[in-house]
């Protein structure tokens, strides 16, 4: 194992810019969310960007600041619209704060235009050609996996397989506070002759990667490893991770819709169910999608957070959460420290040079 950097001292104070009026509920949710993060991290300040009347509740809150914003991109503007056309947007508004020094973004917009306009105004790291983004899903540990891409990039070549493996080291690294994060790459077979070529070719690269120290290589895992916890870290493009979490979602909803429909069953299902309840409630607590919102989207040159957009205030409130714990654990710096050593390893020839549209 090669020499490993000391971890930065946290940060003492962190600034967070939320974009309030984003999402499908906006100030009603994200005020709640943001008052309640607030009273549980005393560190934490936040930069409220949103109308001047949504936002006029705020006012007068320590440890906070109104920054406003005459437009909101809705849930189906394009990119285009987000980038071109509403630039006093309270997203883009609040991406600026992190240009401006604020440590971290959070907002339950538009995930495509969140990506978009976090990617003009902030650009990428040096050696990043395409952000990743990193959510966790439960697993049976009691604990959750990582996992990316889940989305910003439907074909990926081995190069941007290794970059997300590196990435979402430092996001489990600077999060929970585990020194070198196990790392599997998602395949149809734990053998390393399996997968497409794209996927043997990948794994080649953190095989080698994980040789020489850069990270915890495991190796090829399949879908359940994911939920048997067999890893912290789970790789994949992110066609295969958007269906992974879009269907992972499903089950969490298909498990609480179970459980309300068997107390409107006959006499004796009410009674198996009640007698259930402890068990039914523990788990639904476990696998509930509230407690692990918020996606990180990596590789920029700023810390984004998209929440989901239906979110509730708990729910916001636990992307908030994420934020901070990055923010204040430096995970950009954790980020640069990893890759470098990573990306000077490649063969000649792999290093990553294209950027994406």
């Amino acid at each position: 194992m090669s020499a490993k950097v000391a971890p930065p001292a946290p940060l003492q104070l962190v600034r967070i810019a939320v974009d309030c009026m984003g999402g499908d509920h906006g100030p009603l949710i994200t005020l709640p969310a943001c008052r309640a993060f607030l009273d549980k991290h005393p560190s934490a300040e936040l930069v409220l960007v949103g109308a001047a009347d949504a936002l006029r509740p705020a006012a007068q809150w320590p440890r906070c600041n109104v920054v406003v914003a005459t437009e909101v991109v809705t849930m189906d503007d394009s990119v285009e619209v987000a980038l071109r056309r509403k630039r006093d947007s309270s997203m883009r508004v609040a991406l600026q704060q992190v240009k401006a020094g604020a440590h971290a973004c959070v907002s339950a917009g538009n995930t495509g235009a969140l990506m978009a306009v976090a990617r003009y105004l902030l650009k990428t790291l040096d050696g990043i050609d395409r952000p990743a983004i990193a959510t966790v899903m439960p697993n049976r540990r009691d604990g959750y996996t990582t996992v990316l891409d889940l989305g910003a990039n439907v074909d990926c070549t081995p190069e941007h397989l290794l970059q997300f493996a590196v990435m979402g080291s430092a996001l489990v690294s600077a999060v929970d506070g585990k020194a070198e994060p196990s790392v599997g790459l998602l395949n149809i077979g734990e053998e390393a002759i399996k997968g497409s070529e794209t996927i043997k070719r990948a794994g080649e690269l953190l095989r080698a990667a994980g040789e020489a120290g850069q990270i915890n290589f495991f190796g090829n895992v399949e879908g359940n490893d994911i939920f048997k916890g067999t890893v912290d870290v789970v790789v994949c493009d992110g066609f295969v991770g958007n269906v992974l979490l879009k269907t992972s979602e499903g089950l969490a909803s298909m498990m609480s819709d179970f459980i309300k429909q068997e107390f409107t069953r006959g006499p004796m299902s009410k009674l198996a169910a009640l007698v259930a309840m402890p068990v039914l409630q523990r788990f639904k607590h476990r696998v509930d999608p509230r407690r692990y919102n918020g996606a990180a989207l990596l590789g920029l040159r700023g810390l984004v957070f998209k929440s989901h957009g239906s979110a509730d205030a708990y729910a916001f409130e636990q992307a908030l959460a994420r934020a901070y714990d990055a923010a204040r654990n430096r995970l950009l710096d954790r980020v640069h420290d990893r890759l470098g050593p990573t990306l000077m390893a490649l063969p000649a020839g792999d290093g990553a040079s294209e950027q994406a549209a």
